[in-house]
């Protein structure tokens, strides 16, 4: 790495530069110096398409802070300025100790902050089969000016007509900051999977049993926590600290990996389900790491019929050029993320390591906002015409913070609405008639503000 910081000058000690006394050798080696720090010192220029890019989405990226964050420092509001630069990190795929993570979002959104290497600007929290640590990262993301996309990783299978050719396929689901819209239509769903994770770990285990790998549910369980739906992961954790296996990798390669002697199903819905669902409910649908499917062009071919808008080509590696190519031809959106799951060791990939394109990006948010404002304004429109407390919650889930009575100047509905719009969409979009017709009808709905969760305005 090239320290362009600071320039060498040879000194007389009173602080002026001598110019006069340089062997000609010494004056080689300088030139040689400034070549060396010219040729890898200097970035490369952006194309006119990836400077549009950049600046289409960094301005997604900043829309509810308006390059500021709020911060509180022992009650004390601090106002944190947020800057523009040539760069913008989004992590498009990581997991909490909400499914088989091991940190918590809280943890992971400072970890994602912490990274001096990429620091994330955009973080995807996408658990497997649940959205139940969305709202603990977005408030913890407030103070590190993170923007969260509420996400999910849905486990699937695809079943063709030859069962012998039947895999599992995990599909990611990308939401606006509102959330799904019909967000209880898509939990009743994502729940029926999680006891099926149930069913599944237990499979397991009594597999290990009868291969005289005398398991403990109770020690899985113990490892996945109170309210987690059980994984391979957790299997494989209880495995290594009961000493059956050395590490992760060779619980996986022995026991666990699919159709492997260990492994079981559970309740996985068809895989076309899932992306039907997921478009639905106002999401981006994504196939997860094609590369670990045994036939990813039938599966493929067969989710780009059932309305998939995207895959994931890219990783901590690189691109890959096949998947990218598959992708191309079936005109899906590149994606990818690290897959971050918090295990440490050289063989994870760091939050925010996959160099996305900024023209990938900008391509992803011109498939993805228009779907969130359809969603954004289903969800708006449902309180409007049933104002309940229920129906409030369902706007202020995934994108709020807990207001105590009184602490908030908003007094009815339409208050409410401007802050959320003003937060999730752009100018032009908050001024659609339909969305200044919703408001009219709340101008007149007040607010029980006791232990609702409402967005907090920087100041």
């Amino acid at each position: 790495m090239v320290d362009d910081g600071y320039a060498s000058s040879n000194g007389n000690g009173n602080g002026n530069v001598n110019v006069y006394q340089e062997s000609p050798r010494k004056t080689k080696d300088i030139n040689k110096k400034k070549k060396k720090k010219k040729r890898g010192g200097s970035k490369k220029k952006m194309t006119a398409e990836q400077a549009l890019a950049l600046k289409s989405v960094s301005e997604w990226v900043y829309l509810d802070r308006q390059l500021v964050a709020d911060d509180f420092d022992f009650g004390v509001h601090k106002t944190v300025m947020m800057r523009r630069e040539d760069k913008v990190v989004f992590e498009l795929h990581s997991h909490s100790k909400c499914s088989d993570g091991f940190l918590s979002p809280s943890k992971l959104v400072e970890r994602a902050h912490g990274n001096g290497v990429q620091q994330v600007k955009v973080l995807a929290l996408t658990d497997h089969d649940t959205m139940s640590g969305v709202p603990e990262a977005t408030e913890a993301a407030r103070r590190f000016g993170i923007k969260i996309i509420p996400g999910v990783e849905i486990s699937t299978m695809f079943s063709p007509r030859i069962p012998e050719a039947e895999e599992p396929v995990h599909i990611l689901a990308y939401y606006s900051s509102g959330g799904p819209a019909r967000s209880d239509e898509l939990e009743k769903f994502l729940a029926n999977i999680r006891d099926g994770r149930y069913l599944r770990a237990k499979d397991m285990v009594l597999k290990l049993n009868k291969l005289k790998l005398p398991l403990k549910w109770e020690h899985v369980t113990r490892i996945t926590g109170k309210g987690v739906a059980p994984g391979r992961l957790h299997v494989a954790r209880a495995m290594v600290e009961a000493g059956y296996v050395e590490n992760l990798k060779q619980a996986f390669a022995r026991y666990l990996y699919d159709g492997g002697p260990a492994y079981s199903t559970g309740n996985e819905p068809i895989v076309e389900e899932a992306v039907q669902l997921i478009r639905e409910t106002g999401g981006v649908a994504v196939l997860a790491h094609p590369w670990a499917l045994k036939n990813p062009v039938a599966v493929i071919r067969r989710l780009k019929d059932a309305g998939l808008h995207g895959m994931e080509v890219y990783r901590s590696d690189g691109k890959l050029a096949v998947y990218s190519d598959l992708a191309d031809a079936y005109g899906l959106l590149k994606l990818g993320g690290s897959d971050y799951h918090g295990r440490g060791g050289n063989g994870e990939s760091e939050l925010g390591s996959v160099n996305l394109p900024v023209v990938a990006l900008h391509d992803f948010l011109k498939v993805a906002r228009p779907i969130w404002y359809r969603a954004i304004k289903d969800i708006i429109e449902r309180y409007a015409e049933e104002p309940s407390d229920l129906n409030l919650a369902m706007i202020t889930k995934f994108g709020g913070t807990k207001i105590l009575k009184g602490n908030s100047p908003m007094s009815c509905g339409k208050d409410l609405i401007d802050r959320c719009l003003s937060m999730w969409l752009t100018t032009e979009e908050r001024q659609a008639a339909e969305f200044e017709a919703i408001k009219v009808k709340l101008s007149c709905v007040a607010i029980n503000q006791g232990e609702t969760r409402v967005p907090v305005e920087s100041h």
